[in-house]
Order: structure tokens, then sequence, then C-alpha cells
């Protein structure tokens, strides 16, 4: 492990800052003197930043942003190119494949809830953990862009995969193609995050967010997190039977008892009302 740590103590890591408080962990792209461009060292920092996380139960609901007034500006040209130049392909598949574990492997599976934030810039290759992220909340003024094309390259390392996600089609291939920048009011119009709101309140609107999911029921927030994320590669009845079996999955895993829980106060006890509020968990 890069980072260092005493017992029960967290862990530091060189370009990744965690912060955990009342059940949120915020986990922060440290490489402000570069606005966060992600490079081999952040990259693995991030694998362990989530590795440890996952497992420690101070943490609920991830939140990620970056230093310094940026979220990330993408890949770092420097050390992935220009450093690699000349060198056996294996050197740079091996950097992509660490890029590729934690910005969308781990995240977009993550046991945890897991929320974006983004202020200043986010570009390139910042879009795929972003994206990869269940949830995304962006400054109004916060500046995106896919900018590769001006670069002579295009949004590759599953950048063009993770927008067409959570994008439409003409949207998308609009800033693909052209490489202007948009803010985040823009962002939230076109799907790229759920909400934009004023700088001053974006990690207040986010610990809110954290808040609301910490709410619910673990294991049935993540079966259902999980189940959604799978679904496009699935016909209706091949869906119908894997929502079947994850539902099965739910109750079997939920030691809780969540949906029987919530059977018994709707209709015996008539304390719960479903849309309006959330079942009582066993304290």
């Amino acid at each position: 492990m890069s980072g260092t740590t005493t017992e029960n103590a967290m862990p530091s890591w060189e370009t990744v800052l965690v912060e955990i408080v009342d059940g949120v962990a915020w986990v922060t792209l440290n490489r402000p003197g570069k606005r966060n461009a992600m490079n081999p060292q952040m990259n693995r920092d991030m694998v362990e930043v989530l590795d440890w996380l996952e497992t420690d139960d101070r943490c609920r609901v991830l939140v990620l942003g970056g230093a310094g007034g940026n979220f990330s500006s993408g890949m770092d040209i420097k050390e992935y190119f220009r450093e690699t130049d000349g060198k056996p392909p294996v050197v740079r598949d091996r950097a992509y494949r660490m890029a590729a574990e934690w910005q969308w492997r781990r995240l977009r599976a993550y046991a945890k809830p897991t929320i974006a934030m983004v202020n200043g810039w986010c570009f390139g290759g910042g879009f795929t953990p972003l994206i990869a992220c269940d949830l995304a909340l962006a400054a109004e003024d916060a500046t995106f862009g896919l900018s590769e094309i001006n670069w002579g390259i295009i949004p590759a390392g599953n950048v063009s995969k993770a927008l067409a996600s959570v994008v439409g089609g003409r949207e998308a291939l609009y800033f693909v193609m052209t490489g202007q920048t948009f803010d985040g009011v823009r962002a939230a119009r076109m799907g790229l995050v759920n909400e934009a709101v004023p700088p001053a309140q974006l990690r207040d609107r986010a610990l809110a967010l954290a808040r609301i999911l910490m709410e619910k029921n673990p294991v049935v927030l993540r079966q259902a997190k999980t189940s959604f994320k799978n679904m496009g590669a699935l016909d209706w009845e091949l869906a119908d039977e894997y929502l079947r079996a994850k539902q099965d999955q739910s109750r079997a895993l939920d030691t809780d008892g969540g949906r029987g829980t919530a059977m018994e106060q709707f209709l015996d006890e008539k304390s719960f009302r479903p849309g309006l509020e959330n079942y009582r968990r066993p304290e």
C-alpha cells in the first residue's frame, strides 16, 4: 500500500485525500497544480482508496471531488504519452489497465453509493469516473470539455462509452466532434449530471444527497443500482428473469429483513406510507 497508516487510523496517499465524517467519505483527487490530471500514481492510489473504503464501516457513502477548485483535467498527457513513447507497448497497456480499474470497473459496481461532485474543470478522462459514479452534482459554473479532437486524438479510455451511456447521441457527438466546452447548467440539462447548483452550495447539496442515501437499506440500495446498470445489455425477457433473481438475492442477503419489515409497518401497524417516507429499520 502506498498510503501509510497506524492501527485504527485512516491511511494517507500521495495524490488522494480522504476524510470520513458522519458516514460520508469525502475522497478528493489531490494534484491541484495539475488541475488533478490523473497520472499513474493517482490511479494506483485510487485503487487502494476504493479497496480501503469498501470494507471500512465508517464509510456509508462516497463523494468524489477534486482539490484546488477543479474536479479533473483528464489524463496526464505527459506521463501517459510522452513518457511511454518508444517503450514496449506493455508499459502503456499497464498504465491504461490501472486507470480503467478504478475509473470505471470498480466505481460502476462499487458496493457503496457514490456521488461525483464537480467543480471547476472536468475534461476528457475526467468524464469516466464522473459517469461511473451513481449520481453526480456540478457547480453551475463548472467547465466541461472533450478537447481530444483538438489534440488530434479521440475520446478513448472508455470516455466515449461512458458519455453514450448517459447523454443522447446528437448532443454527445456535438461536443465530441467540436471540442467545445459547456457549463454545469448545460451538463444537467443534457443528463451528464443530476443537478447543477451555485458553487457555494455544492458541498452542502452533496451532503444532503448522501444523507438521503444513508437512510436507505444498504443491501437493497446496492442491488437496485447494480440491476439498473446491467439492464442495457438485456432484452425484456432476460431483464425480467434477471430482476426476479436479484430480488430473491436481495431478500437472502438483507439481514434487516427490509421487505418483511416494510410490509408489517404498512399493512399491520399502519405506520409506513410508501413514497412519502422510509420504513423504520431495526436499531
